[in-house]
């Protein structure tokens, strides 16, 4: 099975203007995103997916591979599926599945990359799957930039939202889930989600991932206990980098080794 990593970037942020260029280290957010994810040995190969210059002359500087998309996609589903194209058309090789990391994770677990993926082996029907873990802070319950998902007792995603939404109750208290920035899908299924009409939950809750629910798609969830901070604002960035200085993983990377080299695979 040929299995692909795709990380759609961008410079545009409404709330953190730049953000894929942020520094963590000495290190742009992208690189870490990329590095990290490269790290995983269930991809054979792994693509940034960007309309801007500056991040490809980074991806480039690095010997890592880049894929130049649209300025005018509405989400990262539909830069990643153009990208799926490219890719397929000059390495005229079959892909099976297409792993789409968000490029704002720069505290990435390799592992979480095998957890969207290991399910698709044991289960032939599944054709999305996504991360999700507890939330257990009330400040990222009602964080607007934490994204809610509310699963069904088979773990299919139910909906997804920024509002605070809770999906069960245990001893009176509410539990809530957040959605993980790690997906993947079969090659059909991510084809077919850019000849699916921009849905209404879609445009409500700035997730593109409601576009599948609301056209009939089943997205399977997946549940994990590694935690990571996305980076939506300055906020989040200085606390990225807090928690940075004690990541095991960073240790392995920095810029210079990466160009040369290339990362170990764990």
């Amino acid at each position: 099975m040929n299995v692909i990593g795709i990380i759609p970037s961008r410079m545009k942020s409404s709330r953190l203007p730049g953000k894929a260029m942020k520094k963590i280290f000495n290190i742009p957010m992208i690189g870490h995103v990329y590095f990290r994810t490269k790290l995983s040995k269930v991809l054979s190969d792994v693509y940034v997916a960007t309309c801007d210059n500056k991040i490809k002359e980074y991806i480039n500087l690095i010997n890592g591979k880049v894929i130049m998309t649209s300025k005018n996609h509405p989400g990262a589903v539909d830069r990643t599926e153009e990208a799926l194209t490219k890719i397929e058309s000059f390495t005229k090789r079959k892909i099976d599945l297409i792993v789409m990391i968000q490029g704002d994770e720069p505290l990435l677990e390799p592992k979480m990359i095998n957890q969207v993926v290991n399910v698709f082996k044991s289960n032939k029907n599944v054709q999305i799957s996504n991360l999700y873990t507890v939330l257990d802070s009330f400040k990222e319950i009602r964080d607007p930039d934490r994204v809610k998902v509310v699963v069904d007792d088979k773990n299919n995603a139910i909906y997804f939202s920024r509002e605070k939404i809770s999906t069960i109750k245990k001893k009176g208290t509410k539990i809530y889930y957040k959605q993980g920035n790690v997906f993947c899908f079969r090659k059909r299924a991510l084809h077919n989600f850019v000849s699916l009409k921009l849905s209404n939950l879609e445009k409500v809750e700035s997730v593109d991932m409601n576009r599948f629910i609301e056209h009939g798609y089943k997205i399977k969830m997946v549940k994990t206990n590694l935690h990571t901070t996305n980076v939506d604002n300055f906020n989040d960035l200085q606390k990225v980098r807090k928690i940075m200085k004690k990541d095991r993983y960073s240790k392995l990377y920095n810029k210079e080794h990466q160009a040369t080299k290339g990362p170990a695979r764990i």
